[in-house]
């Protein structure tokens, strides 16, 4: 029995190496489409209810956590059955590789939305340059088992969200501090992931 588990942990290790040195292609460009025209949908209606964000910071947040919320779930449901697809054998090791970098950022952009919050209101506007440096993070973190051009994506959101915080006061809020952002960024990620071979092989 000792022999067996040995050879069990050898092999769980193995596959453990195969995922790392594998290119995740479990996100589907389409669906990272989407989620950027979501932002853009958004910022419009933001733009034409809600002309004050900063009188009504509880709305401004419901808005763009619900889009977060929902694009997550997109993407981790089709992401869940584009990997048994794709990756078969390999499946859960790539969907807890692709968790286990991306993971960390959203833990943090969701501790620090709470914290502002609850403790220091006044800052809230900083909010979406915060947001947008943790998901560049996310995406630098993603980037060794992405193709090798995601880097721009990263840097994209890095430089937006310092631009947001740049501007030091509620402009901040603009919806075009959102949806320009994440807008373009994720059209860029669907753009990079269509046209790196394998998923262009995959999309045909």
């Amino acid at each position: 029995m000792t022999d067996l588990n040995k050879a069990l942990g050898d092999i769980s290790s193995i596959r453990r190496q195969m995922a790392r040195s594998t290119e995740f292609r479990g996100y589907g460009p389409a669906t990272l489409a989407a989620t950027g025209l979501f932002a853009v949908s958004a910022a419009a209606a933001q733009a034409k209810w809600l002309s004050d964000p900063v009188s009504h910071i509880a709305v401004y947040l419901a808005i763009w956590v619900s889009i977060a919320i929902l694009s997550a779930a997109l993407i981790a449901t089709q992401m869940y059955a584009r990997t048994r697809r794709i990756h078969s054998g390999m499946a859960d090791e790539m969907i807890r590789m692709a968790a286990e970098q991306f993971l960390p950022s959203a833990v943090a952009g969701a501790l620090i939305t709470l914290v502002l919050f609850v403790y220091v209101p006044s800052a809230l506007w900083m909010l979406p340059g915060l947001w947008q440096i943790t998901f560049s993070l996310g995406v630098f973190s993603s980037c060794r088992f992405l193709p090798r051009p995601m880097v721009a994506a990263g840097v994209w959101y890095l430089f937006a969200g310092l631009f947001c915080i740049a501007l030091g006061d509620a402009r901040s809020l603009s919806p075009l501090m959102m949806g320009v952002p994440y807008g373009v960024g994720q059209l860029l990620v669907a753009a990079v992931l269509l046209f790196s071979r394998p998923e262009a092989e995959d999309e045909t």
